[in-house]
């Protein structure tokens, strides 16, 4: 379906399931630019690559940084798989 803005009112609703991280956000990015609504199921299942201790331990290093005077303020660190895949997305958005 067409507006009359020209912008699609569908939503779209994509299985991450056996999906690369940063191919399918890239996807969904392309599509969110475009002004396409954009649902994902399933990102407890999206692959990452390389080595599973190597990826352990570029999450812990990733969950090491904090502010150091108040690390309440700090970066917030998410756990979920879908926030997770929410802020690599973002960092695929412009601004």
């Amino acid at each position: 379906m067409v507006s009359g803005s020209g912008i699609c009112s569908k939503r779209v609703v994509v299985d991450a399931r056996h999906h690369m991280l940063g191919r399918l956000a890239s996807i969904v990015a392309k599509e969110l630019l475009n002004g396409q609504k954009v649902v994902i199921v399933r990102c407890e299942e999206i692959c990452l690559s390389g080595g599973l201790v190597r990826q352990k331990m570029k999450y812990m290093r990733f969950l090491r940084k904090r502010m150091n005077t108040k690390p309440s303020h700090g970066p917030i660190h998410f756990r979920a798989p879908s926030k997770i895949f929410w802020r690599t997305v973002r960092g695929f958005v412009n601004r």
